[in-house]
C-alpha cells in the first residue's frame, strides 16, 4: 500500500510528500484563514484528472504513431453547495492543435482513457457527472 505523508505548516498551509517523493503544498484563501500561498485541495482534483487522462492520451497516441501536435486542457468543475461540498460535475476539454490531425485516432485515445485507463476518472465516476469534448484546431 502506498503511503502519503503530510504536515501542517501553519495557518491553513499543509505540506504533503507523495509516495513518489514529490512535494505538494496546499493553502486556503484569506477569507478562511489562509495566505493564498498554494492550490486548494479541491482544485487538485481537477489537476489530477487532467494529469491522469493527459498521460493516457499522449501514451496511446504515441502507440498510434500520431505526432506533431500540442495538447491543452480546460476543466470546468462544480461542487455541491452544502457540506460536504463534493465534486458534482466536471467537464474536460481536450484541445489539440496541429496540421491534419487524425480525428478518429484522437477520439479513440480519449475514449480509451476515459472509459478504461484513467484511474482518476474512474474514482470520480458515480459521484460526479463527468463529461468531455475534443477540440481540434488546425495550425
Amino acid at each position: 500500500m502506498a503511503v502519503t505523508k503530510g504536515r501542517w505548516v501553519g495557518g491553513m498551509t499543509f505540506h504533503v510528500r507523495t509516495p513518489s517523493n514529490h512535494d505538494v503544498y496546499m493553502d486556503a484563501s484569506p477569507e478562511v484563514g489562509g495566505n493564498d500561498g498554494a492550490a486548494r485541495p479541491f482544485e487538485l482534483l481537477a489537476v489530477a484528472l487532467i494529469g491522469c487522462t493527459g498521460m493516457d492520451v499522449v501514451s496511446i497516441l504515441k502507440k498510434m504513431k500520431v505526432e506533431n501536435y500540442s495538447l491543452e486542457f480546460e476543466c470546468e468543475f462544480e461542487k455541491a453547495p452544502e457540506h460536504p461540498k463534493y465534486l458534482t460535475k466536471a467537464h474536460l476539454k481536450y484541445i489539440f492543435t496541429g496540421k491534419d490531425l487524425p480525428r478518429d485516432k484522437i477520439e479513440k485515445a480519449v475514449k480509451l482513457s476515459q472509459e478504461r485507463y484513467c484511474s482518476v476518472s474512474e474514482t470520480l465516476r458515480g459521484k460526479a457527472e463527468l463529461t468531455y469534448e475534443i477540440i481540434i484546431k488546425e495550425e
